[in-house]
């Protein structure tokens, strides 16, 4: 019992690493530097 208790605890460390570097690589190479603007691209005239 105690031996699982520590594998869940040991995965979601992992985990909780894993999902921070991920948002580290996202915050730089900009993925989140304009989040408004996908939604008006459709609505201006290109024309």
């Amino acid at each position: 019992m105690l031996v699982s208790l520590y594998f869940l605890v040991f995965l979601s460390v992992v985990l909780g690493i894993i999902f921070a570097l991920g948002f580290v690589y996202a915050a730089k190479t900009n993925q989140f530097k304009n989040v408004e603007e996908p939604k008006y691209q459709m609505l201006r005239d290109d024309d």
